[in-house]
């Protein structure tokens, strides 16, 4: 589905703004940040200025730097609506887009080493913030043979991270984003994945969810309703037997508040996970509610 961002007013969309929430607490890996600007093509990566970005850049923390949702850690490129927003870049930024985006980069950069190949509202933006950086770009092209070999000369002074600790870095920030403040507790340190495509994340032989690529967030299995269970996050708690795959709001007791619609869940009962699902209710309208659908439950013990 499309995220269409057409005016300065598309700053304060729903999607945007709990985007820009959630990316306050996200965290860089390693001592250097690298921002980058965004493109027309999502998810970035498939875009050729990326592409060539990501030759040099792809073995340190990369941030793309956008309006109106701020930040994009390249992590979570591929979640919802970061992948499918659609939005004019002209480059000129209002006051309101430089000031969102510049806070969330200082914010995320704080203590960090900072390479920047930014031109026009993206380098606005982190001179409003950011203090001490490093800009590359050269005559407003970042993607010019000379901005290209200055970024590349410039990240060979500074430490790269190896691969598998991006792995676990980008399980971790996906769940983060996904589950809220403790998410990242959901995917453990020795945890794999097995897939081409879509990813099964699997610990001690169990599967605990899958990485669906199609909007870049977790599908539930049981192992993993589980930790969340233990987490205390998105949980469902009802007061009968679990014998469906839906579960009416009449008999929902308690709701994690933080739960909107589609939000993956964990169906509980007197501490013992009955299923996982998709939620069809906010998490007070579970609560509050005398009819209507609460949960779809798309796995459950039987």
């Amino acid at each position: 589905m499309k995220v269409i961002c057409s005016s300065e007013e598309s700053l304060y969309r729903p999607e945007a703004v709990r985007w820009r929430q959630r990316m306050e607490m996200m965290e860089p890996l390693g001592d250097t940040v690298v921002l980058l600007p965004c493109s027309m093509k999502k998810p970035y990566s498939n875009s050729k200025s990326h592409q060539k970005f990501r030759k040099l850049t792809r073995s340190f923390q990369e941030l793309i730097v956008t309006s109106p949702f701020g930040i994009c850690p390249r992590e979570l490129e591929n979640t919802f609506p970061i992948q499918s927003y659609d939005v004019s870049t002209t480059g000129s930024w209002s006051a309101d887009e430089i000031e969102e985006t510049g806070k969330l980069i200082a914010k995320y950069c704080e203590g960090k080493q900072i390479v920047a190949n930014l031109a026009g509202g993206y380098l606005e933006s982190c001179e409003a913030y950011v203090d001490d950086f490093v800009n590359v770009c050269v005559d407003e092209r970042p993607t010019s043979p000379d901005s290209l070999y200055n970024l590349r000369m410039e990240l060979k002074k500074h430490q790269r991270v190896n691969r598998r600790e991006k792995t676990l870095h980008e399980l971790k920030s996906i769940a983060k984003y996904q589950f809220g403040p403790n998410g990242d507790k959901f995917i453990p340190d020795n945890v794999k994945t097995k897939g081409m495509y879509h990813k099964r994340i699997l610990s001690d032989g169990k599967q605990l969810a899958l990485l669906n690529k199609d909007h870049g967030l977790y599908r539930l299995n049981l192992p993993g309703g589980e930790i969340l269970k233990d987490l205390n996050i998105n949980v469902v708690r009802i007061d009968f037997d679990l014998t469906t795959n839906t579960v009416f709001a009449p008999g929902i007791v308690k709701a994690s508040n933080n739960i909107i619609p589609n939000d993956e869940v964990v169906v509980v009962r007197d501490d013992t996970v009955l299923g996982v699902g998709k939620a069809i209710m906010t998490g007070r309208e579970m609560e509050e509610c005398g009819n209507g659908i609460g949960v779809k439950i798309k796995q459950r013990v039987k």
